[in-house]
């Protein structure tokens, strides 16, 4: 079954989180091959250029890297070098903008942490 993507965003980029989303969950180890542009090709259903330009990416980054004529493998450090970066986009996208309003409506350190804990307890705010 061809997996859905979202209309909105390039698909070489959700391929490409698709992707890093294997190797922060530790599917994809550290020196593991990762499947060949061929298989990916045959199960997206994608251009093979698709495939290539999100992987590319991953090598310019540093997740991957290239054994010429064997094919892609993760990078020593990959995990970890895209938690950091999944670290910094969350508290831009979510936390940053959470305490700016917390700060226009006047909750303290101690309310937004009951708030959260309380969310995450099940209750309601």
């Amino acid at each position: 079954m061809k997996p859905a993507f979202d209309d909105r965003r390039p698909i070489f980029l959700q391929i490409k989180e698709q992707l890093e989303d294997q190797i922060v969950n530790g599917q994809l180890q550290e020196h593991e091959q990762i499947p060949s542009t061929t298989k990916m090709v045959q199960f997206y259903e994608v251009n093979h250029l698709t495939i290539a330009k999100g992987m590319n990416q991953l090598v310019d980054e540093g997740i991957i890297y290239k054994k010429r004529g064997v094919g892609m493998f993760v990078n020593e450090g990959a995990r970890e070098k895209l938690r950091q970066k999944r670290k910094e986009a969350f508290a831009d996208t979510y936390v940053r903008p959470m305490l700016q309003e917390a700060k226009k409506i006047g909750l303290s350190e101690q309310e937004v942490k009951h708030i959260i804990k309380t969310i995450e307890e099940g209750g309601e705010t």
